[in-house]
Order: C-alpha cells, then structure tokens, then sequence
C-alpha cells in the first residue's frame, strides 16, 4: 500500500472530506471514509498527514505523520 504525505488544503467537517496538497504539488482528495478510519476528529488547514492508498490511487486512510 503506497505511502505519502501532504498537506490539508480543503477539509470539510460536515461531510467529514478534503483535499490534501502533496509534496509534489499535486492535490488529493480524501472520502470521509479515509478520514473515519484515521481516528481523528478533526483537521486544520495547513496540517500535516500521512496518507495510505490502495493500488488504483484511493485514499483509504489519513494519518498523523510520525516520527522516525
């Protein structure tokens, strides 16, 4: 499962969906079901995430970047 990180650019509470601005300047969007899996609550514009896809490019989960 690929692995990359970005940046919130758009997040929608109500609809609990967004859009993320990787690294490499292209943007993402994010289903609520990513953002359910993640067990956070809410994001903030700016916030940096850790983003897990399927093969075909889908976000299925976002996650706080950790440590290394």
């Amino acid at each position: 499962m690929p692995v990359m990180q970005g940046t919130v650019a758009t997040f929608d509470a109500t609809t609990r969906s967004g859009v993320l601005l990787l690294d490499d300047g292209t943007e993402l969007a994010f289903p609520a079901p990513a953002f359910d899996a993640s067990g956070l609550r809410l994001l903030r514009l700016g916030q940096r995430l850790r983003v897990e896809t399927d093969g075909a490019g889908t976000v299925i989960r976002v996650t706080l970047p950790t440590m290394s």
